[in-house]
């Protein structure tokens, strides 16, 4: 589950998308790329649950 909606927000949030084209730009392999973003993703979903906040790109 969490591969696939990773793989959705590399396409659609910028936020994960800018920071999945800045690892593959540094040349990083794209699978290592994307586990990256998964943990940033987990990281931000976990700052939503804690702070009881709205999802809000800064």
């Amino acid at each position: 589950v969490l591969f696939m909606a990773t793989l959705a927000a590399t396409r659609w949030n910028p936020t994960i998308q800018r920071h999945f084209q800045q690892l593959t730009a540094r040349g990083r392999p794209k699978k290592v790329a994307l586990v990256a973003c998964m943990r940033k993703l987990l990281g931000i979903l976990n700052a939503i649950v804690r702070t009881q906040q709205p999802w809000r790109a800064a």
